[in-house]
């Protein structure tokens, strides 16, 4: 077990108060806390204060310093968390010409990640012009929504896609990648179901014609017609008399 000293020490969290602005830069603005080192026991509660005066609208940012390292805690009135794994949506295909759209996202980076994307392992930069390996894409990359867009997709963009989330706290992190393959159109499928269809349509329009040709719908409907109703008037009759008066002939 270490001294009482050594956990001091040990528990020693000193944060400094920095305000990022140009007017402080130029000297028009204080920043003031009444303790500026702060020791408290593992696991209780703290509260830090600090007062500031000269800012038309600060932005105020809480920051660990621990040796050599200093690390952001409190941004925008948030507390700062690292990325998480990132989420990809890739199209497992695209078609040759048309447009293609790859999406990346984190939800608890804190401040929001910028976001990297990899193709082959490869860093894809913002501009594939100035890349030999990315000269015959063409796509515009989004560093701050994460989307990747190809427009139109390219022969050369078969590959497997990856993104990385870093928000410059804690460790970057990088998604699974995925593979998108960039396929012709198959202009013979299309064709050959084309063929298809014109050709049982000109199979039914034959047999239309053929049964029209051989009589087949006069048949028809001289079969509906053939059968005939004949109705005969009733006759004069004397009274008593009975005698079958009408007839009906099919």
């Amino acid at each position: 077990m270490g001294t009482k000293a050594q956990a001091e020490r040990k528990l020693l969290h000193l944060f400094v108060l920095e305000i990022l602005l140009c007017s402080l830069a130029l000297g028009s603005g204080t920043v003031h806390t009444s303790e500026p080192e702060v020791r408290i026991p593992e696991n209780n509660a703290v509260k830090l204060s600090c007062t500031y005066s000269g800012f038309s609208s600060p932005r105020v940012e809480w920051k660990f310093d621990h040796g050599d390292t200093t690390r952001l805690v409190c941004y925008n009135s948030k507390i700062t968390v690292p990325p998480s794994k990132p989420t990809v949506s890739i199209p497992s295909s695209a078609t040759i010409g048309n447009r293609a759209v790859l999406t990346c996202s984190e939800p608890d980076g804190s401040p929001p990640s910028k976001y990297t994307w990899y193709r082959d392992g490869i860093e894809m930069p913002d501009n594939p012009k100035t890349s030999r390996a990315f000269s015959n894409s063409s796509y515009n990359l989004n560093p701050t929504t994460g989307e990747l867009v190809f427009d139109p997709v390219s022969a050369s963009d078969t590959g497997e896609y990856s993104c990385q989330a870093e928000n410059g706290y804690g460790t970057a992190v990088k998604s699974n990648a995925v593979r998108m393959e960039a396929v012709e159109l198959n202009v013979g499928a299309i064709v050959a179901a084309v063929l298809v269809t014109l050709i049982l349509l000109g199979i039914l329009i034959f047999g239309i014609w053929f049964a029209y040709s051989r009589g087949y719908f006069d048949r028809a409907k001289k079969g509906t017609s053939s059968k005939k109703v004949i109705y005969s008037q009733p006759s004069a009759r004397s009274e008593g008399e009975f005698k079958q008066t009408s007839s009906f002939l099919v």
